[in-house]
């Protein structure tokens, strides 16, 4: 059985969306007739559609600003998909300080500013679905990655507790952990790495592949808050989420 998201009428906030999973969700979204509004720091090739406003989610009063933008041309928002976030490379003794701050400020306060936008605006109407993004190096080490890992590590906290706080507002806040998939980040934060090895043991997947559940949690089909959806290996294409 095939299940269709219809998205006629919605207002999706993608942060990061202009490159990887982002911009593959973003994409999906306007084909089902929705508004995907991309936040990103750089906005390379638009999609038809799509809209992108330039902000640096780790400045707060750039984040408020551009989600007020937001509601006042469209009056609502939707679903909010917090996906922005740097992935540097150093070992725990040789991380610089500033690079430690820099990916803390984007991966974790960026979602907290982001939030504290949008969340009361969906809160006012009863209405709405927060995804945030987390990764399998939040509960497995992984050489070189500690201040990634710690930041993702930290969302999951970050999220239950938001999920709890606003679930009698019928909001729903759930975090989703892709697995291994192939964007520019992931190639630039593991230049020299056997990729050929990888996809054989890990199972890399395309963003697209992971589009299929974040429409699934977006949608009011998934009555569930509080929850993290994982695999250890990248998501299949289930013939469930395809195109309709």
């Amino acid at each position: 059985m095939k299940v269709c998201f219809d998205a006629t009428g919605e207002v999706v906030v993608v942060t990061g969306g202009a490159h990887g999973i982002g911009a593959a969700l973003a994409a999906a979204v306007a084909r089902r007739g929705g508004t995907a509004v991309v936040f990103d720091i750089s906005v390379g090739a638009s999609v038809p559609g799509v809209e992108y406003v330039e902000v640096d989610v780790a400045d707060r009063e750039a984040v408020l600003k551009a989600v007020g933008s937001v509601v006042e041309r469209h009056g609502r928002i939707d679903g909010l998909v917090a996906g922005a976030a740097v992935q540097p490379r150093a070992s725990v003794v040789d991380t610089d300080p500033a690079e430690w701050t820099r990916t803390l400020k984007v991966n974790l306060d960026g979602v907290v500013w982001v939030c504290q936008a949008v969340v009361p605006h969906m809160v006012d109407r009863r209405s709405g679905s927060v995804i945030v993004f987390s990764s399998g190096m939040a509960s497995t080490g992984f050489p070189g990655a500690a201040a990634y890992a710690s930041s993702k590590a930290a969302l999951g906290a970050f999220a239950r507790t938001l999920a709890a706080e606003v679930a009698e507002h019928r909001v729903r806040v759930n975090v989703i952990a892709p697995g291994v998939i192939d964007t520019e980040q992931f190639r630039s934060a593991n230049i020299g790495a056997d990729l050929e090895h990888w996809r054989d043991t890990l199972g890399i997947g395309d963003p697209e592949d992971v589009v299929g559940p974040l429409l699934f949690l977006l949608s009011d089909a998934a009555a569930m808050t509080g929850s993290q959806l994982t695999r250890e290996r990248a998501f299949a294409r289930l013939e469930t989420f395809e195109e309709c």
